[in-house]
């Protein structure tokens, strides 16, 4: 006789690389926001609490629970002192703020300023003007290595996540429509 036994998943982020309280806040967004949020594949986070040096842009694969690590900016009204620390955070226009909160990706796109980029919709209060302010996920020269190397931080944007350009591509195409990005601080 074959018995059939319940599959339990993979834990999620064996490594532990995302702080528990981000991580249950952003399964919580997932489920406070499942209308929005079709995709449950994967999902995305990003820890301002990190400095800007720091891998901080997390993948989470929601499926083998495995997280993949990357850098991303914050804008340079969070860190007017230029620390390499997000402290401020606003959905103002022209505040040059990072936004907290969950954002559901809506697709690659491509502007005149920055090219190649990933849409974003705010679900929050605290980020629903992100379309409004063009707060969005591109590459820029202030996220590369090389910039890293020489400055010891990142730059800042103007509230995007900005990434490394070598780091767009993938990211672009892995994110889509419809996944879950979630900030904190």
């Amino acid at each position: 006789m074959i018995q059939t036994g319940v599959l339990t998943p993979p834990p999620l982020d064996p490594r532990r690389h995302v702080r528990k309280e981000l991580m249950d806040r952003a399964m919580a967004a997932l489920d406070t926001h499942h209308r929005r949020l079709p995709l449950r594949d994967r999902m995305y986070l990003v820890d301002f609490k990190k400095f800007s040096g720091e891998e901080r842009l997390y993948e989470v694969d929601l499926i083998s629970g495995e997280v993949k690590v990357l850098r991303t900016c914050h804008g340079r009204g969070s860190d007017p002192s230029h620390s390499g620390y997000a402290q401020r955070f606003s959905n103002t226009p022209d505040s040059n703020m990072s936004s907290v909160g969950a954002y559901a990706t809506a697709g690659a796109s491509w502007g005149r300023q920055q090219g190649p980029n990933v849409l974003l919709d705010g679900l929050e209060y605290t980020n629903d003007k992100a379309r409004e302010r063009a707060i969005i996920i591109h590459g820029a020269d202030y996220a590369d290595p090389q910039f890293l190397a020489r400055e010891g931080k990142l730059g800042r944007s103007y509230g995007c996540f900005s990434v490394a350009h070598t780091d767009l591509p993938d990211l672009r195409e892995r994110m889509g429509e419809g996944r879950l990005l979630y900030a904190a601080a």
